[in-house]
């Protein structure tokens, strides 16, 4: 039987369809549904696009024991990815999914990361301070930003000369390349 994938996206939905597409390929997992915060958010056009039951809800039925984690429990996800997903996640879903639930966050942890810490205020942080190299982390979600367990990390060198831009542009192709790959390999080994 197939891994159950459960992926909570806020904007755009690249790295959730990048995942869509690669367990697609596979016989090994799939992604079983696409919830958002957002009801304007293009991960849910991208979803449904690609064949993926979505769901949009507000931030009271995140927390409430009759809206998400009531949702949650009818998927039966054996993990659940946080690609994008801005909003803190609420302790009573972690607690019924306990070492279950993984976020990507766009930086080397625990370097910029924290409430505030994502997107371009990262990339934009990593270049003032002149950092040589940034990265992704891929790290179990706890009840603080960002400060969950490591599972991964993988870095790319910086130049004297970069943008917000341009590191974003590094730091997307480290996203695409790893984060399925770091999904497969936690669903392998939990």
């Amino acid at each position: 039987m197939k891994k159950r994938i459960v992926i909570f996206a806020s904007g755009s939905g690249t790295n959730a369809e990048n995942i869509i597409k690669y367990f697609q390929r596979t016989q090994f997992a799939e992604v079983v549904r696409v919830l958002s915060n957002k009801k304007d958010a293009k991960v849910l056009d991208r979803a449904e696009k690609l064949g993926v039951n979505t769901v949009f809800f507000t931030k009271d039925e995140l927390f409430s024991e009759e809206g998400v984690l009531k949702i949650l429990k009818e998927s039966k996800p054996d993990i659940i990815v946080l690609a994008g997903f801005l909003l803190k996640f609420p302790e009573n879903i972690l607690k019924e999914f306990p070492n279950k639930v993984i976020n990507i966050h766009p930086a080397l942890l625990p370097k910029y990361g924290g409430k505030g810490m994502y997107g371009n205020y990262v990339h934009e942080a990593v270049v003032k301070n002149n950092e040589a190299e940034t990265g992704i982390t891929i790290h179990y979600v706890n009840e603080n930003y960002d400060e969950g367990a490591i599972i991964s990390q993988k870095k790319v060198t910086l130049s004297k000369n970069e943008t917000p831009e341009t590191v974003a542009e590094k730091v997307h192709i480290l996203e695409y390349e790893w984060f399925p790959k770091i999904i497969e390999e936690v669903l392998r080994n939990g």
